[in-house]
């Protein structure tokens, strides 16, 4: 397991972490640390644990935001999908459909061309 030391409000943490995940763990530190900062700029100095537990939170209703939009973009896509399988299946009726009126239409013409032919004489 690799050792990280991230900073927090100023603060040093030795953190474990699985091996090549050195600096994602410091950047998710990093970010973590910005909203710290912001906290105790705009509240001042009410505590490590309250101003750790209100970043906490933020942190979290960003986080419940994303999941809801996650949701409704998934039920917005699901229902993209069902619309365009709907309109691939009515696209395949119309295409036999259509096929098959040319079909009439040829056999109709083949049927005309010989009434106007007449009968063949034997040769």
């Amino acid at each position: 397991m690799a050792q990280v030391t991230v900073t927090i409000d100023g603060k040093s943490y030795r953190m474990a972490c699985e091996e090549g995940q050195e600096a994602h763990l410091t950047g998710l530190a990093q970010n973590f640390d910005h909203y710290v900062i912001h906290l105790k700029r705009q509240f001042g100095e009410i505590g490590d644990l309250r101003l750790t537990v209100m970043a906490g939170i933020m942190i979290m209703d960003e986080l419940f935001e994303a999941n809801r939009a996650r949701v409704e973009l998934q039920d917005e896509l699901d229902a993209l999908r069902k619309s365009r399988d709907g309109a691939n299946a009515s696209a395949e009726r119309n295409d036999a459909a259509v096929a098959g009126m040319i079909s009439e239409i040829a056999q109709q013409v083949k049927e005309i061309s010989a009434k106007l032919e007449g009968p063949r004489e034997p040769a």
